[in-house]
């Protein structure tokens, strides 16, 4: 028999259910179970490969902690069961979403198009301007691929090469790599934390980004002049010899300016306020017929066919839209760069997301993330002092849970009602999560972002630390809006 103190939730409801027999150190209990195992999991086990599956099945554990606490406090099943479908059924389109850009992803690099993004890229290099290039190249290439990992990995790598050769410290080289690596990351709709964000927040992915601007734009605009001083009074020497790489691309690709109307359209479906599946959807199926044309080679080598026909074509797209593709050139530092995993490169992410809203459906449900909600209120008096909070729940999950997805998710879905009850858009929500948690994992050692990034880079996060501008200025800039109350927006009345 469910108590008289808990307010029943029906589908239609959506919203957080308060629980009086709870008291705030029980609501914490799921959280603390939450971090302490996720922080064993990462730290002391799985490093790196903890996304593969088991912080996802943490999150179930977390979601049986919560249970219990909820069965203590007469919580039926019933109840947790169906606040968990509803979280679930809330992420529809953020799920589809990911499945899209996948298949996006799949077809932009068939085509040529992201690899005409990375040869034109790679030509504006200058010895003097040597930094402010690396950021603006890695920019390009993550906003491109959607990866702020893969891009460290193959041109992060061939840059702290080049600048070692010009005299610049690998530090500062890391650093400007890993700013524009970052920055792109976020501003890029094929990023999993750029569509993690707004799922966790209940934004819409494009509004989540356009909204990202207005504090990203600035950050990385300050961060291109510190390196532009920077390398205005430090000598270089030599020249960068990139032309192998050129030399790699081009004989992989059929290069041509022309393939930059495939995102040039889908920017404009953008603005024109298209839906984003509709607009993803058209980016794919257009990615697929410049694939076609500009890269028949390609679709045969996908389709394993000497002969391009119908049925070679149809097979070549379709792989390359739901299943692992690689083009390979004659230079081993790209080819990372020239792989996509399709739809089915996005089920690890979406694998997360319903494993997150298992453990936030439950937490609901028991009235734990309302009690936890009140308490943070309570706290933050004003709008910049939830701002902060979610700001250091963001760099304290990226401490002791060693990662940056759980660092969107948990506070993502914690946070979430306390800014509604604020009166706040979820866009302040979803922004202030990326511009927090997303860019500064890369700068604790033991996050799996800091470790990956230290580690393929070869240079350690002490090193690089102070020169990812980006990453550091990034949440104090978040911060300085919500102070002086900059584009924070507000819930539109119903």
């Amino acid at each position: 028999m469910e108590s008289q103190n808990i307010k029943p939730i029906t589908p239609k409801d959506n919203i957080i259910i308060e629980n009086k027999e709870l008291n705030i150190w029980e609501a914490l209990i799921p959280v603390i179970a939450l971090v302490g195992m996720l922080f064993y999991n990462v730290f002391f086990v799985f490093g790196d490969d903890a996304l593969s599956g088991s912080n996802q099945f943490i999150l179930i554990l977390g979601a049986a902690v919560a249970a219990i606490v909820g069965f203590y406090n007469k919580v039926s099943y019933k109840q947790m069961l169906e606040e968990v479908a509803e979280n679930v059924k809330s992420t529809t389109g953020s799920l589809l979403i990911l499945l899209m850009v996948g298949a996006l992803a799949g077809t932009w690099l068939i085509s040529g198009v992201i690899p005409s993004m990375i040869y034109y890229g790679l030509q504006i290099l200058n010895p003097t301007f040597f930094l402010v290039a690396s950021v603006i190249i890695c920019s390009i290439i993550s906003i491109a691929t959607g990866s702020s990992w893969t891009t460290s990995a193959t041109v992060g790598i061939a840059l702290i090469g080049i600048g070692n050769t010009l005299g610049i410290s690998a530090g500062m080289t890391a650093g400007a790599v890993l700013s524009g690596a970052y920055f792109g990351d976020k501003m890029s709709p094929l990023s999993d934390t750029t569509n993690l964000a707004p799922a966790m927040a209940g934004s819409e992915l494009f509004d989540h980004i356009k909204y990202m601007a207005y504090t990203t734009i600035p950050t990385i605009v300050i961060t291109l002049i510190i390196f532009l001083i920077i390398g205005l009074n430090i000598d270089t020497t030599g020249t960068p010899d990139i032309s192998d790489k050129l030399e790699a691309i081009d004989g992989a690709f059929n290069i041509s300016p022309w393939l930059f109307s495939v995102p040039v359209l889908v920017i404009v479906l953008i603005i024109k306020k298209t839906p984003p599946l509709i607009a993803l959807l058209i980016g794919t199926l257009l990615g697929a017929v410049a694939a076609i044309i500009a890269q028949p080679q390609i679709i045969l080598s996908i389709a394993e066919s000497d002969t391009l026909s119908f049925e070679t074509a149809y097979k070549g797209v379709m792989k390359a839209i739901t299943v692992d593709t690689a083009v390979v050139s004659s230079s081993e530092e790209l080819n990372d760069l020239f792989t996509s995993g399709g739809m089915r490169g996005m089920l690890g992410t979406i694998w997360l997301i319903v494993c997150a809203m298992v453990f936030g459906g439950v937490m609901d449900a028991i009235g734990a993330l309302s009690r936890i909600s009140k308490a943070l209120l309570s706290l933050a008096t004003s709008t910049f002092g939830l701002f902060a909070s979610t700001v250091a729940s963001c760099l304290a999950l990226n401490v002791t849970a060693s990662d940056q997805y759980l660092a969107l998710v948990v506070p993502g879905k914690m946070f979430k009602k306390a800014y509604k009850d604020r009166g706040l858009a979820p866009e302040n929500l979803s922004r202030t999560l990326e511009d927090s948690g997303t860019v500064t994992s890369v700068l604790v050692p033991w996050n799996t972002c800091g470790a990956y990034q230290s580690g393929v880079l070869g240079v350690s996060v002490a090193d690089y630390f102070v020169f990812a501008f980006f990453n550091w200025i990034s949440p104090f800039t978040t911060l300085l809006f919500a102070a002086f109350s900059i584009k924070i927006k507000q819930l539109a009345k119903s």
